[in-house]
């Protein structure tokens, strides 16, 4: 569970299978055998979960490996300068990333979008990998703010970018990989939604043309290939 793209399924220990909510690991004590998550509360399954009180048990379901799609990508990437670029609770899958990245040599410039929350939620870690950090909206109306589209101009004149991860809503990452057009290797989070964790349930498939589909709870691959020829209705 150290390792970029690890997830588990919570639940309340009340509850049942149906209601396993899958959190992305935002860090691990192997020494002290925890882990670390952030849940944002929205539905009926992060509800429960945030029902329990100190010390309750929760059930623990995994490790799973396939949040983060492009992996190669960040695990190839080494002594040059990284951009990472995240929006909300997008911040707590975005660390593990971060850390195989400087551990790899690399610079770190962040790009954080708080989306509603008053602090940055990764602070301490954007401060223990040495991050430069850079807040501004990242998307209004469903497109991609000119403000974030002349920062990236701006860096990817002045810096050279070995690649661009983007830890977000699915719409970013697909208005990124547009813009950028190919420029920059490019790595995301993985946003499909999730069940049984296992390729069987079919909740996280993907219909593309020609009748394709994809399992995405499973399926490595570069962002990109997620987004081009899929069907969106």
């Amino acid at each position: 569970m150290v390792y970029p793209g690890s997830f588990v399924f919570l639940r309340n220990k009340n509850d049942s299978g149906f209601y396993d909510a899958p959190i992305s690991i935002m860090d691990v004590d192997t020494e002290e055998n925890f882990i670390k998550v952030a849940i944002e509360i929205r539905g009926v399954k992060t509800k429960t979960i945030a029902s329990l009180n100190k010390n309750d048990d929760i059930w623990v379901r995994g490790p799973f490996w396939n949040g983060v799609l492009g992996l190669k990508n960040v695990y190839m990437t080494k002594d040059g300068t990284s951009l990472l670029i995240s929006r909300g609770i997008g911040q707590a899958p975005l660390v593990p990333v971060m850390k195989k990245l400087y551990s790899n040599g690399n610079k770190i410039i962040a790009i954080i979008d708080n989306s509603g929350y008053e602090n940055i939620l990764i602070k301490n870690y954007l401060e223990l990998y040495n991050a430069e950090v850079i807040e501004l909206n990242t998307l209004k109306a469903g497109e991609l703010t000119e403000e974030l589209k002349d920062k990236l101009k701006e860096i990817l004149d002045k810096e050279d970018i070995n690649i661009i991860h983007c830890s977000a809503q699915d719409i970013i990452i697909y208005k990124l990989v547009e813009f950028l057009d190919g420029k920059v290797p490019i790595s995301s989070s993985n946003n499909a939604k999730m069940c049984c964790g296992e390729g069987v349930c079919g909740t996280c498939t993907v219909r593309y043309k020609g009748h394709i589909v994809k399992r995405l709870c499973k399926i490595q691959t570069e962002p990109k290939y997620v987004f081009r020829e899929r069907r969106l209705i």
